[in-house]
């Protein structure tokens, strides 16, 4: 369940980080201000691919919207600490353009690093009732 719930995390992570990271480089945008839309991104999406399963229950939007807040917040936070981390140590990584092979490779590596780190707080959150386990209940 663990794996699951962060591959989940993963992916609304993924979705904002690529699209931040593609758009802040793009429009040249320095390392800073590419770095918050991203982060910003990863958690909008994550918190709705989250959203769209609990309120497919029939949940109404403001309890859906706390259910997803209380369980993704810190496998969000986790998840894109470790993967900017990555990408910001990685030499040459903030530097790469959109056609630079070290671009995509750092991107997908860091995500992947991140969800090896994330998967066991989930699985300690999951553990104490929190996380993906307070989605459980909503998913069919």
């Amino acid at each position: 369940m663990a794996a699951r719930a962060t591959l989940h995390c993963l992916t609304g992570c993924a979705i904002g980080e690529i699209l931040g990271m593609v758009i802040g480089t793009a429009f040249g945008w320095g390392n800073v201000e590419t770095t918050v839309l991203a982060v910003v991104l990863a958690f909008f999406f994550g918190y709705a691919l989250t959203l769209r399963g609990i309120l497919a229950a029939g949940v109404a939007f403001k309890a859906a919207f706390r259910v997803a807040l209380a369980a993704d917040t810190l496998s969000i936070a986790v998840m894109e600490l470790i993967d900017n981390g990555v990408i910001a140590l990685w030499p040459g990584a903030m530097e790469a353009g959109l056609a630079d092979l070290l671009f995509w490779v750092s991107l997908a590596l860091s995500l992947a690093i991140a969800f090896v780190v994330t998967t066991p707080v989930n699985k300690w959150l999951i553990g104490r009732g929190k996380g993906h386990a307070v989605v459980h209940q909503y998913h069919h």
